[in-house]
């Protein structure tokens, strides 16, 4: 029987066993494999009823689940800059920077709230840039092995464009564009959701 459409899954990674044991009491019991690309699919869980699962990379550049994490997070409304060991954050930062939302206003007024907001969305790029490496580099380099960001995606790449991270360009990355206004709350929630494993499953038809 051949497989559907495929959706994914997030799985904690200490339950992942267990989740294993789930789709083997659902599907039966699978042969395991290496994927057509093992530095994007380590390994891949073909069930007797012709459902699939692929178990993914972490992210390009990192099969398994980085130990420590570097978050960046931010919106117009404010950031989040944080240090995971495992789950837990061990150094945090969140703030609140006011960025002015889009006018329809036109002729002269445009152009100078157009500046003030330029210059405010500065002013909050600078500010994340400074507690990014305050607390995510040493002298020596990194201390973190890999990124996770989200938030305004125009913001986070400024942030990662500014040379004083440079250090942090060529880490693994996980991105998430979704999350709300930073808090400490969504920083740990960004944090599991960035540690999880993800896993494309194929229903059979």
């Amino acid at each position: 029987m051949s497989a559907g459409p495929g959706r994914v899954v997030e799985v904690d990674p200490a339950r992942l066993d267990r989740w294993i044991e789930g789709f083997t009491q659902r599907h039966g019991v699978p042969e395991r494999s290496v994927g057509d690309d093992p530095e994007t699919v380590p390994f891949v869980l073909t069930a007797p009823d012709g459902a699939v699962a692929q178990v993914l990379s972490w992210a390009p550049g990192a099969v398994d689940l980085p130990a420590r994490l570097g978050l960046v997070l931010l919106r117009r409304g404010g950031y989040a800059v944080g240090l995971a060991d495992g789950d837990r954050l061990t150094d945090h930062y969140c703030g609140t920077r006011y960025v002015q939302s889009r006018t329809a206003a036109g002729g002269w007024s445009q152009q100078r709230y157009a500046r003030r907001r330029g210059n405010q969305a500065d002013a909050l790029v600078e500010r994340v840039v400074e507690q990014a490496a305050d607390r995510l580099l040493t002298p020596q380099g990194p201390l973190v092995d890999a990124l996770v960001v989200g938030g305004d995606k125009a913001l986070v790449r400024q942030v990662l464009e500014a040379p004083l991270l440079a250090p942090l360009t060529d880490l693994p990355r996980r991105e998430f564009y979704n999350v709300p206004d930073p808090r400490l709350k969504v920083l740990h929630d960004t944090l599991l959701r960035g540690r999880a494993t993800r896993i494309r499953i194929a229903e059979p038809l």
